[in-house]
């Protein structure tokens, strides 16, 4: 169900930080035209930190409404506290999502054992199809990959978005679960390695700019043509790298806006991207044109 390029959407805002909902649904559009294989919303790069629980869900909601079932929307449903995980991915199931994302509890840094009893209490109190999320660099929590597979042997546990930041996880993964257990590459810039390694797709925050790229290259890998995945590939990694050099989703939002598809909203404590950065973004991104 889940594989190929899933872009981990950016949440539109007016200058006032606003969510823009015109722009959101404008957006998802785009994904789908271009050929997008994946919505995320409400994960990362949705800024999920800054909106509220109502905006959260609103824009969840919005997106399955908006996708009308033509491509899976995995919505990020994770928090730190589990009860909040737990409400949060209900309604989102209420509202049709195909499979919730759970990043890791961030900031509490819980034990393996707590995040075994954290996931499994979340499966216990909900019948949707679940992925997890390691992201250490942002969480200060790594989810090994022994802790993977036990939670694997869950039903309703059915992958991972993996972005500890080493690429050789996804080969530990793989050989401790099931051939059927979903690992997607949460980095970018890592995807085929991780592809190598066994990964299926990713989710992607660079498919928010270039998303008819992004879905060749992994169409193009997936359909065992990895000479042409790896030439794209090679393309996009200045993308890939420019859209980090401030925290994500500021180069992002910015080249979006820059590009006429959103206004220049973002959340503090986030801000808008750096002057100094603006003509190397586009530099990058005009040797692929508009992203059309």
């Amino acid at each position: 169900m889940l594989q190929g390029s899933i872009v981990a959407l950016v949440t539109p805002m007016h200058p006032d930080g606003a969510v823009d909902w015109q722009a959101l649904e404008s957006l998802v559009g785009w994904h789908l035209d271009s050929g997008t294989h994946g919505l995320v919303p409400m994960g990362t790069t949705g800024e999920s930190p800054t909106l509220d629980t109502d905006e959260h869900l609103r824009v969840i909601k919005r997106t399955i409404d908006v996708v009308a079932g033509q491509v899976p929307v995995i919505a990020g449903t994770g928090s730190n506290a589990t009860a909040e995980a737990i409400h949060q991915t209900r309604e989102a199931e209420a509202a049709g999502a195909d499979a919730c994302l759970l990043v890791t509890p961030y900031y509490n840094k819980p034990t393996q054992r707590g995040l075994v009893a954290h996931y499994n209490a979340i499966a216990a109190e909900t019948d949707v199809p679940l992925v997890l999320y390691n992201v250490t660099p942002r969480t200060a929590c790594d989810l090994l990959a022994e802790t993977v597979a036990e939670l694997a042997a869950h039903p309703r546990i059915i992958g991972i978005k993996e972005a500890c930041g080493d690429a050789n996880r996804v080969a530990e993964i793989r050989q401790l679960v099931d051939d059927d257990f979903i690992v997607l590459s949460g980095e970018d810039a890592q995807t085929l390695q991780m592809l190598d390694f066994g990964a299926v797709g990713t989710i992607s925050v660079t498919a928010n700019v270039l998303p008819r790229e992004m879905a060749q290259f992994c169409a193009a890998y997936l359909d065992g043509d990895r000479q042409t995945a790896a030439d794209l590939d090679a393309r996009l990694q200045p993308i890939h790298e420019i859209l980090f050099v401030e925290p994500s989703p500021t180069a992002t939002k910015w080249a979006l806006c820059d590009l006429g598809r959103i206004e220049g909203g973002i959340r503090l404590p986030l801000l808008p991207l750096s002057d100094i950065h603006h003509e190397e973004v586009r530099k990058r991104l005009a040797a692929f044109g508009d992203g059309e």
